[in-house]
């Protein structure tokens, strides 16, 4: 029989094989640089689905998706959340394809410190000195890059806006990680299935051999394929792990993910990273420690007083 130690560990290995499996994916998309990132966002759609619905069918049985939508607004908000997703989803695989990979880093380094700041102003939460001091010292650095990047940081600021939204619509909604993509996947999966049989017929598409065209081959095909997979692991990791774990030991890993993404733009993929970027990279970097640390403090100084 497992013990809480045991469970904890388990949590923080498979939480830290979700961070890094979602810090690496700009390799993984990468090898599909051939395929229209559109049809990568329909295909990791529609076997995403297929893939998560199969497991909620074995865990929850066929009732899974009435039990989701009883609750109070689900429907429409998680209508609206798999768009945000999509939309997440389609910038993030363009944007590494186009050679963009240091700037979603920037957007998933953003998102924790615009995730307080939509607590602020949509749930009332208040904040203490210190978290306003790191939200002031990371839009310093927004403001710093969005004069000195050489381009405003549209894409960036975008992919945190969208997780940003879409973690909103989920904390709101309070479903299941699991669940919650099930229903997302479930809206999303006809209007892709549509995208990628439009493709295949008018010469957009390669997944099948049409029309004398022998496609983009078997390797690419099994390639998208696995990338229902990639999208649906993590979250089922993710979900697996905040079970077992602290938020705010989770809270201080998932900056494993922007940080890998960040190395492979600079080491890998060779992109451009000079003085400028770098001193706006700072400021964010000295804001999520500000922030990482005064959560920290507050989660032991909480465990403290709960033990006394």
């Amino acid at each position: 029989m497992s013990t809480a130690a045991d469970r904890h560990r388990s949590g923080l290995w498979v939480a830290a094989a979700s961070f890094v499996l979602w810090g690496l994916m700009p390799l993984y998309w990468h090898l599909l640089k051939a395929v229209p990132s559109l049809q990568i966002v329909a295909h990791r759609i529609v076997w995403s689905a297929l893939m998560v619905v199969a497991w909620l069918l074995w865990t929850q049985g066929r009732g899974w998706l009435r039990v989701a939508l009883a609750r109070p607004r689900a429907a429409w908000m998680l209508a609206l959340s798999g768009v945000l997703i999509g939309v997440n989803w389609g910038l993030y695989i363009w944007a590494v394809n186009a050679g963009h990979v240091v700037e979603t880093s920037l957007g998933y380094f953003i998102n924790p410190l615009l995730n307080v700041v939509i607590g602020v102003l949509f749930l009332r939460e208040r904040l203490n000195p210190l978290q306003w001091l790191s939200v002031a010292i990371a839009a310093t650095g927004v403001v710093w890059l969005t004069f000195n990047y050489g381009s405003f940081p549209w894409i960036a600021l975008s992919l945190a806006l969208s997780f940003g939204l879409y973690g909103l619509l989920r904390k709101l909604v309070a479903i299941d990680a699991v669940a919650g993509l099930g229903v997302e996947s479930v809206y999303l999966f006809l209007p892709a299935l549509a995208l990628l049989f439009w493709g295949e017929t008018h010469g957009s598409g390669g997944f099948l051999p049409l029309n004398g065209v022998a496609g983009w081959g078997i390797g690419i095909g099994v390639l998208l394929v696995v990338s229902g997979a990639l999208t649906a692991l993590p979250l089922i990791g993710f979900a697996y792990a905040v079970r077992r774990v602290p938020l705010s030991v989770v809270g201080l890993m998932q900056y494993i993910a922007p940080t890998l993404q960040f190395l492979l733009g600079v080491l890998v993929f060779h992109e451009a990273f000079d003085r400028d970027r770098a001193i706006g990279f700072g400021f964010i970097w000295v804001a999520l420690a500000i922030y990482a640390s005064d959560g920290l403090w507050r989660s032991r100084r909480q465990a403290a007083l709960a033990v006394t």
